[in-house]
């Protein structure tokens, strides 16, 4: 008798009545999900990952079928199947979940039509140790009022102005040059945390993309990607130290980066990994994110164009590149602009230099007596 594939965890197979093959999902407080696609394939990974995320295999919520009318969690529920939650992308429907949930949690049996602006001015003011996580569930909120009143349930909104924190600085620290050294000096060639580095900043891409990468995605020269967040398309060519770094790695995995057990990471899990990574290398202001900034920080230094650096990471728009820009394009258009003004100075100073020299020379040398 063969023996079963090996699967990854949650999964398994069986044959129904028919004696047809199904693989499904099952893990505790989430619903079970079967899958389309092959075992393994990288089309399964994606269902995979969506299920490790809750969102293809949702979390189950106890008592949701006895969810109060007009209540938060009401409203929740309806929001969960509007287009414009199910439209979203599944890593963008994993983080707006996060955020309300927390929020139904505290607040769910609450009554929709009863809550005041001011009593949206308290929850978001209580947050401002976490500014970010308060701008983000006020944006959230402002979705279920909308919703709130297209089906009745409020005759206003009350996160009409009501305003967000202020956030300073630029996100997310951008790796320096010396702390890329410094984190390979910690971890060489043939260690994983070296191959996510330069996965991610040779190929410019995210956490989200960075873990689904393997052997299968490279043609040649090139790097197949599609980003999981927008779908885009890329084919990147291979810098010379991400081939040095991936010659030494195994090809009996599917995906490039596993982990400790041989199993492809999620996201989060990767990002939780690699932040220990960078611990170890004494960097704890570092993050998988800030390579995404740093890989488009070096292209705009080599003076890459806007174009050919979102060629490179998937950004739509010139203004979503330029919040990782910002700083190397300052520090290039100022030096230029110095350029310019001591260039032009020297010019200036030679130009008039035989001029001088020449009104010198006229003067006579010895002073003629009366």
């Amino acid at each position: 008798m063969t023996g079963r594939r090996r699967l990854p965890q949650y999964v398994s197979e069986f044959a129904d009545r028919h004696g047809k093959m199904h693989v499904r999902f099952r893990r505790k407080g989430q619903a079970t999900y079967y899958f389309k696609s092959v075992p393994w394939s990288a089309d399964f990974m994606q269902e995979y990952e969506a299920c490790m995320a809750k969102e293809a295999a949702p979390r189950l919520i106890v008592g949701a079928s006895r969810t109060k009318p007009g209540t938060f969690s009401a409203l929740i529920a309806a929001y969960y199947s509007t287009p414009e939650f199910t439209g979203l992308r599944d890593s963008t429907k994993v983080t707006y979940r996060g955020i309300i949930e927390r929020f139904r949690e505290k607040h769910g049996d609450k009554r929709v039509a009863l809550i005041e602006r001011q009593h949206i001015k308290a929850i978001i003011g209580a947050m401002a140790e976490t500014p970010s996580a308060a701008n983000n569930l006020l944006d959230r909120l402002k979705s279920l009022m909308t919703l709130a009143l297209d089906i009745g349930l409020r005759k206003d909104d009350p996160t009409i102005r009501v305003r967000g924190f202020r956030i300073s600085g630029d996100g997310f620290h951008t790796w320096t040059e010396d702390e890329i050294q410094q984190f390979e000096d910690r971890h060489p060639i043939g260690t994983q945390p070296r191959l996510a580095l330069a996965l991610m900043l040779f190929t410019g891409q995210r956490r989200s993309d960075a873990v689904t990468m393997g052997w299968q995605h490279i043609d040649g020269d090139l790097i197949h990607v599609r980003q999981q967040k927008t779908d885009a398309r890329l084919a990147i060519r291979i810098h010379s130290s991400l081939r040095q770094v991936l010659s030494g790695t195994s090809r009996d995995n599917l995906t490039f980066i596993v982990t400790s057990h041989g199993k492809p990471f999620t996201p989060a899990g990767f990002g939780n990994w690699f932040r220990e990574r960078c611990d170890e290398a004494g960097l704890s202001q570092c993050s998988a994110h800030g390579l995404r900034k740093a890989a488009a920080r070096r292209l705009a230094e080599a003076g890459c164009s806007n174009q050919q650096i979102k060629a490179v990471t998937g950004h739509k728009t010139d203004k979503e590149v330029s919040r990782y820009t910002a700083a190397a394009d300052q520090q290039r258009l100022a030096g230029q602009a110095i350029d310019s003004v001591d260039g032009g100075e020297r010019e200036q100073t030679l130009a008039n230099r035989p001029r001088r020299l020449a009104k010198t020379a006229a003067k006579p040398l010895i002073r003629k007596g009366p």
